[in-house]
Formats: structure tokens, C-alpha cells, sequence
């Protein structure tokens, strides 16, 4: 009998997606090259993970539900040992930290904990985006997960440019407007203010602030993406949107992979915006209405991670920003290694050779006079033994084709160090050849 064979063709067009090709060939890069320096991972560094006491993690935060939740001993340990409720079991304690840190009030009942942020850009997506005239715009270039996201439902989406304020209003003031014209509806713009995803970009004060204001004049659901926030100058960048907030445009998603532990893939949605139906005229939160959703994909959220996370935030006074801080000071840190090994390295580049200057997350963006892609890259590993990120898939466009982007969380300092020299080597044979 010969074994099934099936056509690539006749299966979801997300299977060949760029973006999801890039993230298995650079897998596939570090197997091969597990000796090279790599700035490709945007991952918190090892000795942060490698601190964490899991058993103790998950004993403090049992002791939590007996004595502040009013469980008895046998229904606390049940608790993170069973299925659990969709919405999870640690949204009081998201609710204050996020209440506590971040300048806007959060209810329990608003908060959704799920299976990382990644789940949570699925579901925000799937419960906003109703019908093919739906639009999700994203900011461009963008986290590729989110891109992902929509792909894998069938929601178009479309670009709206970044500029040294963040984005350009206008382009998405048009975008609406074209979208308006043929029928169509953009339903929300996914944005992250604070340090972006691949960019490095912060959007300024004055900015949030018309972003907010165009959001209720074109009615859009504003998607905040706070993964990165915690790793800027305290005190330094503008309040949030959700802070800004004033018409219940914005919902929030954020994620524990970067502040504490990304193997317990545990994130979290605020969506306090109020749905009714109207079969039933009852009303809930936009987080319930999600929740029901979840229980279609993954159910709930691991409550044992949810414990470990839980757990961590207690140990912590219950403050995401004392979570992240030290880390934080860390991560900033190398950003500034980076950025000066490249100025010593590179300082002869060439024409065609720039960076960014990112005041916080992980992440450096590059431009260089070749096309930098998987063969690029390729050659780099193997003639160089160093690793970075093709920028290509991070865009909807070609605009970044000659871009790359070089993570520097994961890394030591003398492996910056070394890693920029490598990196330099290459590039100066690559503008020479």
C-alpha cells in the first residue's frame, strides 16, 4: 500500500508562510552551528531561568490560595493539579500587579491568563475580526506572531509605516477611510508603544495621544502589546495607552516569557470592554467573551505554570515592575554592549551599513547593502559562527529585505563582544566581494 502523500497546496497557506520558514530554519541554524555566537533568540537570559525555584514557586503561591483566597489545604493543592477555569487562576493577582504598576485600574474579571501572549493575540483577533470585511492593521514592521496569528484565521491585514513618532496616523487615517469606501471595516490596529518588536521603537506621548483620539473617531480596538516595557529607563517613556485610555479602545496583551520564565508559557489579555448579546441581553467583559473562545483551543492555561507564575509574583510583593526590575538593568545593559561593540567594529563599514539606537528591549535593527536573507545568513553561521535575524518576515512588504536583527538578551558580555567583531568581519567582506 502506498503510504498518503499530501500536496502542500491543499493545505493552509500558513504552512508555507515566510515567517513560519524562518523561524524553523533558524532552529535549524543554531543545531548546525552550536557553536556559533548567536543574536538571533530574543530570550531572557539563562541566569535569570536558572534562578527560579519551581517547587518553591508553586508551595508559596498554594500557600496564597489558603490563606488570602480561603481554599482549605486539600482544595488548594487541588487547585494547581486539576483543570482549572478558562479565564485562570492567578487574574486577581495580574489584576494588582498590573493595577500597582502600570497607572490603570484592572478588575479580576477583565483579565484573561492564557497559554502565552501568543494565544492571546490569537483570540483577540478571532473575537474581533467577525467576517471577510474585517481588517487587522498592524504597525509595520511588526512581531511576527501576530502576523501568524491573522494568517492562520484568514484575516487580512494590512500595514501602517512606522515613522520616528512611532506611525504614521495619516497612512492609517487613509487606510480606514479606503477600507470604509469598499465595504470593508479596520477592525484593529496591533501596536506595541514601548520598545517594539523588531523595531525597537517608542511611540512618543503626543502620539499615543492622537492614536487614541483617531481609534474613537474610526472605531478601532487598539491591540497594546507590553511585552517589552519593563525593560526602559523607569520613569522614562510615556504612560501606556491602556493608562491614556479614556473611551475603552484599548486591550491589553502581555506575556511572563520575558520578565521571568518563557518555559512556562503564561500570558495574559485585559479586555474590560463590555459585550452584549443580543438574543439575551445579557452583558459581559470582552476577557469572558475570549474565554469561551479558549475553551475551543487550549481549554485553560496550565495551572501548574500558572502556579509557578503566580508564585514568582508573589515573592515579589505582587509588583510586575519589581519582577523586572533587576533584569531590566540587565537587559539594558547589554543593549548599551551592543551598541557600543558595533560603534568599535563597524565603524569602518562602509556606505550602506546603519543601526538603530533602542533605549530598551532586546533588540537591535540593522541596515546593510546586500540582501539579507536565509542565504545570507546561512553563509554567515558557517564561514563566521554567528547568528542574527532576517528582517524580512517581520515586514508585509519587501522593505526589509536589506534589514536584520540582532537580539542581545540572551547573550554574555564577552559574547557581544566577540559577536560584534564576527559580524563586522563578515560585513566587511560581504561589502567587498
Amino acid at each position: 500500500m502506498t503510504p498518503l502523500v499530501l500536496d502542500a497546496g491543499g493545505l493552509h497557506p500558513a504552512i508555507t508562510d515566510p515567517a513560519v520558514e524562518s523561524v524553523g530554519f533558524l532552529n535549524e541554524a543554531l543545531a548546525r552551528y552550536p557553536d556559533a555566537i548567536s543574536f538571533a533568540p530574543g530570550a531572557p537570559h539563562a541566569s535569570f531561568v536558572d534562578a527560579v525555584d519551581l517547587d518553591a514557586c508553586v508551595r508559596r503561591f498554594v500557600a496564597h490560595l489558603e490563606r488570602d483566597r480561603g481554599l482549605d489545604a486539600v482544595r488548594a493543592r487541588r487547585r494547581v493539579r486539576e483543570y482549572g477555569p478558562s479565564r485562570g487562576i492567578i487574574g486577581h493577582l495580574v489584576a494588582e500587579a498590573l493595577t500597582r504598576d502600570h497607572g490603570f485600574p484592572v478588575d479580576e474579571s477583565a483579565v484573561l491568563i492564557t497559554a502565552g501572549c501568543q494565544e492571546g493575540m490569537l483570540l483577540a483577533v478571532r473575537a474581533l475580526c467577525a467576517g471577510p470585511g474585517d481588517l487587522l492593521a498592524v504597525v509595520d514592521p511588526s512581531f511576527v506572531g501576530i502576523l501568524g496569528a491573522a494568517r492562520l484565521l484568514g484575516v487580512p491585514v494590512v500595514p501602517v509605516p512606522e515613522t520616528a513618532g512611532g506611525l504614521d496616523l495619516d497612512e492609517l487615517r487613509r487606510l480606514c477611510r479606503t477600507a470604509r469606501d469598499a465595504g470593508r471595516r479596520v477592525r484593529a490596529l496591533y501596536v506595541a508603544p514601548d520598545h517594539a518588536n523588531p523595531s525597537g521603537t517608542v511611540l512618543d506621548h503626543a502620539t499615543r495621544l492622537a492614536l487614541l483620539e483617531l481609534a474613537a473617531r474610526e472605531d478601532l480596538v487598539l491591540l497594546e502589546d507590553i511585552a517589552y516595557g519593563f525593560t526602559g529607563v523607569p520613569g522614562a517613556a510615556p504612560p501606556s495607552l491602556k493608562a491614556l485610555d479614556r473611551d475603552g479602545r484599548v486591550v491589553v496583551l502581555g506575556t511572563f516569557a520575558k520578565v521571568c520564565l518563557p518555559g512556562a508559557r503564561v500570558g495574559f489579555v485585559v479586555a474590560d470592554q463590555r459585550v452584549r448579546d443580543a438574543r439575551t441581553g445579557r452583558v459581559t467583559s470582552l476577557a469572558g467573551t475570549m474565554a469561551a473562545l479558549k475553551t475551543m483551543v487550549t481549554v485553560s492555561t496550565s495551572a501548574i505554570a500558572q502556579a509557578v507564575i503566580g508564585g514568582l509574583l508573589l515573592q515579589h510583593g505582587g509588583s510586575l515592575a519589581e519582577l523586572g526590575r533587576l533584569k531590566a538593568e540587565v537587559y539594558r545593559r547589554n543593549l548599551a554592549l551592543l551598541l557600543g561593540a558595533l560603534d568599535r567594529h563597524l565603524d569602518d563599514a562602509g556606505p550602506g551599513v546603519s543601526w538603530n539606537r533602542p533605549t530598551g528591549g532586546f533588540f537591535v535593527r540593522m541596515r546593510i547593502p546586500v540582501r539579507a536573507d536565509m542565504g545570507l545568513l546561512e553563509r554567515c553561521a558557517r564561514e563566521h559562527r554567528v547568528l542574527w535575524t532576517p528582517m524580512a518576515p517581520f515586514y508585509l512588504g519587501a522593505t526589509g529585505d536589506n534589514e536584520l536583527r540582532l537580539a542581545c538578551s540572551y547573550l554574555d558580555p564577552p559574547e557581544i563582544e566577540e559577536g560584534a567583531r564576527r559580524l563586522a568581519g563578515f560585513l566587511r567582506e560581504v561589502r567587498t566581494a
